[in-house]
């Protein structure tokens, strides 16, 4: 067999990899789009779910995991920001380093249920915060700071250092440079990881069953006093993800139309990851044009 045919078979081969790929990406997609977009509808959406009846929504759970999304990101952005900064732009590569890597490494790799249970061993009982939106929270945290500090880093080291010398020629101190010229130049790819953990944060249940609770209550929406137990802003109430509401549904649930409810639900769920990714693309490209522009 000359090299010429090896080559197209190699490619050929490569190509029917890449196809199979999509293609088992698309029927899943296809099954869970096609299954439950006919459930879908602003009802369905906006409702507090129904644990006998049919005719159930989505709308608290929906509400709770928008919720602990932000509060999770609120958390661990900063830390992931410090952490990656001080890595790539600080600190020098000796054994310190390296343990810090490692174990952003070992944090990363760690099941979802594994997160779970130390945040109710560690949130729920030892710190008594019970199973709240703000045991879910820090809990999600140590689920997403491992890739977001990796993501973070990854996107400064792509900016040259010819703007770092550039910076300090210019009589900038390390910090000026690094919060005046390295960040600018890092916010879309920083923004696009972001934007893609987001994604992964929203859909995660396993660490969440045993922090946020398998309960959602009766939320008054015209009460934005976050003391109030029946307040959406409340932290320290139970909250039950959409992540967590689809698990329930087809673990236990005993309303006449809980598959329809299924299939509506992960319709919603996978929607809005889709969502996600695609603004991450899109949102880093327009950031990339506009701070490049000149």
């Amino acid at each position: 067999m000359t090299s010429k045919k090896q080559n197209q078979l190699a490619i050929g081969a490569l190509y029917g990899i890449a196809g199979l790929v999509v293609l088992i990406l698309l029927a899943l997609l296809g099954y869970i789009l096609v299954s439950g977009m006919p459930k879908l509808s602003w009802h369905f959406l906006t409702s507090p779910a129904k644990a006998f009846l049919s005719g159930g929504g989505v709308g608290i759970q929906l509400f709770n995991s928008f919720y602990l999304l932000i509060l999770a990101m609120l958390i661990s952005f900063p830390i992931a920001l410090g952490a990656a900064i001080y890595l790539y732009e600080y600190a020098k590569d000796n054994w310190v380093t390296a343990t810090i890597r490692t174990a952003i490494e070992i944090l990363s790799s760690l099941p979802s249920v594994v997160v779970g249970l130390f945040g109710f061993l560690f949130f729920v009982v030892k710190l008594r915060l019970g199973f709240s939106i703000l045991s879910g929270a820090f809990a999600l945290t140590f689920f997403n700071l491992p890739l977001l500090t990796r993501s973070i880093e990854d996107s400064l080291r792509t900016i040259s250092d010819v703007q770092r010398e550039g910076g300090l020629a210019l009589g900038l101190s390390r910090w000026e440079t690094v919060t005046r010229v390295i960040l600018p130049a890092a916010v879309p790819s920083i923004l696009t990881g972001v934007i893609l953990s987001a994604g992964r944060v929203f859909g995660e249940a396993a660490a969440l069953i045993y922090t946020a609770g398998q309960s959602a209550p009766a939320l008054n929406f015209a009460d934005w006093n976050p003391f109030n137990i029946s307040s959406p802003l409340n932290p320290m109430r139970p909250a039950e993800t959409l992540a967590v509401h689809i698990w329930k549904i087809n673990s236990e649930g005993i309303m006449p139309d809980a598959k329809a409810i299924s299939s509506g639900s992960s319709a919603v769920l996978v929607l809005a990851i889709l969502l996600f990714n695609f603004a991450a693309r899109y949102l880093g490209k327009r950031l990339y044009k506009r701070l490049t522009s000149a």
